[in-house]
C-alpha cells in the first residue's frame, strides 16, 4: 500500500471514530434501520429495518417506546460562539387496528440525556408523569389526541416542545390534506436555520419536500444547544391499539467551519540556533560518510515503509474482515428470515383446505398460526413447476429488498421437502377483489374515504418501485386480487411473481406477455415489453373499479355483452356525466370533487396512448392536491399497431366462456410468446 494512502487511512480511522463531541458538522442516514448505532428503550422494536416504537397488539394498551441514535452530538463551537443550524428528514406512519381507538402520538426529540423514556399517554414517552421537569428536550410533536391537560388544540397537529409538553407554536396537518392518523406513510422535514433563529417543519405524503412548512416558529435555540445532544424518536398511547412507526431517517448539522491542522512554525531567530565554524575534514573520509548517510538516509525510511506498508495491509484486511462480517449480521438481522418446513407444516394444520385463503397463478395462499408467539401470517405455496420455481426465485430476490409502508412484507421463506414456501404478514381484511366485490354483495359497501384512501397508498406504492428504488421495480400484475388491505383498509400491495428489475433510464426488453387480462396496456399486448406505463395501465384501471364497483371485464343485463370498464367511464366522460359512473351501492354517500377526480385520473393512467399517461408520482401529487389533474380528451383516443394483435381481445376473452364473469378466476391469465 503507498504510504501516502495508508497515511489517508489512518487519519479516516481517527475522524470516522464515532464520537461526535467535537464541533463537527454531522451527516446521518439510515435509509432502513439496524441495531449498530441505535438504542431501542421501553417497548420500542425492530423488524425488517423498521423501527416500532409502541407494542403492536390487538387489544387497548398502555405503551411508550424510544430509539436514540447512540453517539452524542455538538451543537455549540466554544471556541468560535457558533451555534450549528441541523435538518432532518424521516418517513413515519401511525396506524390503528381499530380506527376510533386513536392516540396518543410520535416525536422527534434532541436531549442531552441518552436514557430519554417517560410514561405512556399525553407524555408521549418523553417525561415522566411524576416528575414533569426531569428530563430536558426539544421536541416535535405529532400529536394525535386531544388532551387538555397540556392545552393541546386537536386531536391532529403538529407541535414544537422545549422542556414541556405544552407546545410553544400548533398547527394543523389538515390545511395541507395530511391526516396524521391515516396510516399512510408521512414524510417529515425539520429545518432549525441558526442565522435566521427559526424552526420550520414540513409535511408530505410524497418524497418531494412542500415549499411552504406546516409549522414556523421564530426561535433561539442557542441557549438549549450548549450542551452535547443526543437525537432520537418517542411515541406513546395509553388505552389505544395505535401503531406508531418509523422507516428511514436523515440527520445533518451544518454551519462548523471544517477543522484545520495546526501549523506550528519553527523558531528561526539567531539567538536560538548557535553558528559554528566548518571542521576540516579530509576528502575520502568525507565520501564514506557520505556514503554511509546516504544508505542510511535510503535504507531505514524503506525499512520502515515496508513496516508500516505491512501493518497498514494486515489492519486493512482485519478491518475490512470486521466491516463484512457486520455488514452481514445487519442483512440477516433486517431481512427475511429462513423457516423450517416444520414449523409451517404446523402453523398451517399441515395445509389443511380450510386454512386457505385464496389461490394465485403460482400457488395457493395459506393461514398460518404460530402457537409459540401467538402471531398470524400467510404462507404462499408455490406450484411444483419451471415457472412456479422462477415466480418463487423472483419474488424473493425482489420483494426481500423492498421496504415500503403501502408493500406487503416478506417475513421469510422455506425451501425444503421440494416444497418453495413464501411467508408473508399477514392481512386481516383480505384482497381488495374480495371486499369490493364478495363483502359488498352480503354487506355494506366499502365506505368512499377507504376507497380513496386505497387509491393514494397503491400510488405511493408504485412511486417507490418506479422512482425511488436503486433499480426500477416493474410490477407487472397489479390488478385487485393483489392488492391486500391491512386493519385500517390500508392498500398494500403484493405477489412480485412476474415482477422485473430495470436500470433506470434503461429500454426495456420484449418478454412474454404476462398479467391479467382486462389490466393489460395494449402495448404491452403487442409488444411484449413491459414499463413503468403499462403499471401505470393497470393503476388505472384499478381506480376504475375502485369508484364504480365494476370488474375490468363484465357481461352487462340481459344481452350478456361483454364491457370494457376503461370504455364505459370514458363514454359517460364524453357525455359530461363522469361521476354517475359512482359505484351505486355507495348510495351516493362520497364526496362529489374526489370522485370525479379519482375517476379522471383512473381514465388518464388507462390512456391508450402510453405518452399521454402521467407518471406515478404525478398521480400521487394529484391525489395529494399537489398538482393540477392532467387534461382527459371527452373521446377516448384510438391507437393503431402496424401488426396485429397476437389475440383479438374477443378471442382473449370469449376463451373463458363457459365461466362465470362474476369470478375472480375467470380473469384470465395469458402468456404469449
Amino acid at each position: 500500500m503507498n504510504p501516502r494512502k495508508l497515511l489517508v487511512f489512518f487519519n479516516l480511522l481517527i475522524i470516522y471514530t464515532p464520537v461526535y463531541v467535537s464541533s463537527q458538522n454531522v451527516n446521518l442516514e439510515f435509509p432502513f434501520f439496524s441495531l449498530r448505532n441505535l438504542s431501542l428503550l421501553g417497548d420500542s422494536y425492530l423488524r425488517n429495518g423498521v423501527v416500532g416504537l409502541t407494542r403492536e397488539l390487538e387489544v387497548p394498551s398502555s405503551s411508550s417506546g424510544s430509539v436514540i441514535f447512540n453517539y452524542p452530538i455538538s451543537f455549540f463551537d466554544r471556541s468560535t460562539n457558533v451555534t450549528a443550524s441541523f435538518s432532518t428528514r424521516f418517513s413515519f406512519s401511525i396506524d390503528n387496528i381499530n380506527p376510533s381507538s386513536f392516540g396518543d402520538g410520535l416525536t422527534f426529540f434532541l436531549s442531552p440525556n441518552n436514557q430519554t423514556l417517560g410514561s405512556p399517554g399525553g407524555y408521549l414517552g418523553l417525561v415522566n408523569s411524576s416528575q414533569l421537569t426531569k428530563n430536558r428536550f426539544i421536541a416535535v410533536e405529532f400529536d394525535t389526541k386531544l388532551d387538555l391537560h397540556f392545552n393541546d388544540p386537536d386531536e391532529n397537529h403538529v407541535g414544537l416542545d422545549i422542556d414541556s409538553l405544552i407546545s410553544i407554536k400548533t398547527a394543523n396537518p389538515m390545511s395541507k390534506a395530511i391526516d396524521l392518523k391515516s396510516g399512510n406513510l408521512v414524510t417529515a422535514w425539520i429545518d432549525y436555520l441558526s442565522d435566521k433563529k427559526k424552526l420550520e417543519v414540513f409535511l408530505s405524503y410524497s418524497s418531494f419536500k412542500p415549499d411552504d412548512p406546516i409549522l414556523s416558529v421564530e426561535i433561539d435555540l442557542s441557549d438549549y444547544l450548549k450542551d452535547v445532544m443526543f437525537v432520537g424518536f418517542s411515541a406513546s398511547t395509553e388505552g389505544s391499539t395505535e401503531l406508531h412507526y418509523i422507516e428511514n431517517w436523515s440527520f445533518q448539522t451544518t454551519g462548523f467551519h471544517p477543522i484545520r491542522p495546526r501549523i506550528h512554525p519553527h523558531n528561526v531567530s539567531d539567538s536560538t540556533i548557535p553558528l559554528r565554524p566548518p571542521i576540516a575534514v579530509s576528502d575520502s573520509g568525507n565520501r564514506n560518510h557520505k556514503r554511509i548517510g546516504l544508505g542510511l538516509g535510503i535504507g531505514f525510511p524503506t525499512f520502515f515503509c515496508a513496516v508500516l506498508v505491512i501493518f497498514g495491509y494486515v489492519s486493512v484486511k482485519k478491518w475490512r474482515g470486521i466491516k463484512t462480517e457486520k455488514s452481514l449480521k445487519a442483512e440477516l438481522m433486517t431481512g427475511p428470515r429462513e423457516f423450517n418446513y416444520k414449523e409451517l407444516k404446523l402453523a398451517t394444520r399441515g395445509f389443511h383446505h380450510n386454512r386457505i385463503l385464496g389461490h394465485g397463478a403460482f400457488g395457493t395462499v395459506y393461514k398460518a398460526f404460530f402457537m409459540d408467539t401467538g402471531s398470524v401470517s400467510a404462507v404462499k405455496r408455490s406450484k411444483h413447476s419451471h415457472e412456479g420455481k422462477t415466480e418463487f426465485l423472483a419474488e424473493l430476490s425482489i420483494i426481500a429488498c423492498l421496504r415500503h409502508k403501502n408493500l406487503v412484507q416478506l417475513q421469510g421463506w422455506c425451501v425444503e421437502k421440494g416444497e418453495l414456501l413464501l411467508v408473508y404478514e399477514f392481512m386481516p381484511n383480505g384482497s381488495l377483489d374480495n371486499v369490493l366485490y364478495n363483502d359488498s354483495q352480503s354487506g355494506e359497501a366499502l365506505k368512499w374515504s377507504y376507497r380513496y384512501n386505497i387509491a393514494v397508498g397503491l400510488a405511493s406504492a408504485l412511486t417507490y418501485l418506479h422512482q425511488e428504488c436503486e433499480q426500477q421495480v416493474i410490477h407487472r400484475d397489479i390488478k385487485a386480487s393483489n392488492i391486500m388491505l391491512d386493519g385500517s383498509y390500508n392498500a398494500r400491495l403484493g405477489d412480485f411473481g412476474l415482477a422485473r428489475l430495470m436500470d433506470h433510464g434503461k429500454s426495456p426488453v420484449s418478454t412474454l406477455t404476462a398479467g391479467t387480462m382486462g389490466y393489460l396496456a395494449p402495448e404491452y399486448l403487442q409488444y411484449g415489453k413491459a414499463t413503468e406505463k403499462t403499471d401505470v395501465f393497470s393503476y388505472g384501471v384499478v381506480i376504475l373499479e375502485l369508484a364504480c364497483g365494476r370488474r375490468p371485464i363484465e357481461r352487462e343485463g340481459e344481452s350478456q355483452k361483454m364491457v370494457n370498464l376503461v370504455d364505459w367511464v370514458w363514454k359517460l366522460h364524453s357525455e359530461g356525466k363522469i361521476v354517475d359512473a359512482g359505484d351505486e351501492r355507495m348510495n351516493g354517500e362520497f364526496e362529489e370533487a374526489e370522485m370525479k377526480k379519482l375517476l379522471l385520473v383512473g381514465l388518464s393512467c388507462a390512456n391508450p396512448d402510453s405518452a399521454e399517461r402521467p407518471s406515478m408520482r404525478r398521480v400521487l401529487q394529484i391525489l395529494n392536491n399537489e398538482a393540477q389533474p392532467v387534461i382527459v380528451p371527452k373521446m377516448k383516443p384510438s391507437l393503431t399497431f402496424s401488426n396485429s394483435l397476437p389475440l383479438s381481445i374477443n378471442e382473449l376473452v370469449f376463451d373463458s366462456e363457459d365461466d362465470c364473469c362474476g369470478s375472480p378466476e375467470s380473469q384470465i391469465e395469458i402468456r404469449v410468446d
